[in-house]
């Protein structure tokens, strides 16, 4: 790393470009993992991420080094009812495992009200992805296979 802070801030529809590289740069080894590139981090487009980030019951949340965003995630829904939807969880490839997204997960379940319930769904073979939800407090609560025809695992989290 280059020695400059990491800074996680609020991630705003100007952003949308950057967090799009980001996100497919971090989830094309998921595509190959599973053989598609089909998942929906890999076919959305710019202008559904810029809408999704404008939307008053989402919160996008980015990490930056200096100038370069090198991780970002969204809660959705977090106007209720229901669980908030944790998505779009990415980390640029070169600088995964530094703790950069553990920062973005906190500080995005930091906004949550308690007993908020938070909900996600990662692939049943993306080992890493399982450990750090489940050290960051998700439980499985379910399998089922997705769109792409992926097996994912689907968890959740109550905020204390």
């Amino acid at each position: 790393m280059t020695g400059a802070p990491v800074v996680v801030d609020r991630l705003g529809p100007a952003s949308a470009g950057e967090a799009l590289t980001v996100q497919y740069a971090a989830y094309l080894s998921e595509g190959r993992r599973y053989a598609t590139t089909e998942i929906p981090p890999l076919v959305e487009t710019l202008e559904q991420l810029a809408a999704d980030l404008a939307r008053d019951d989402t919160r996008g949340f980015g990490a930056w080094i200096g100038p370069r965003l090198v991780g970002s995630v969204r809660l959705r829904r977090v106007r209720g009812p229901g669980p908030v939807e944790f998505t779009r969880y990415s980390v640029a490839p070169d600088l995964q495992g530094l703790g950069i997204g553990t920062a973005l997960i906190d500080a995005a379940h930091a906004t949550l009200a308690a007993r908020t319930v938070s909900v996600l769904v990662t692939g049943v073979r993306s080992t890493g992805n399982l450990g750090l939800y489940g050290r960051r407090g998700y439980l499985e609560t379910g399998r089922e296979v997705d769109a792409a025809g992926v097996e994912v695992v689907r968890m959740e989290r109550i905020a204390p």
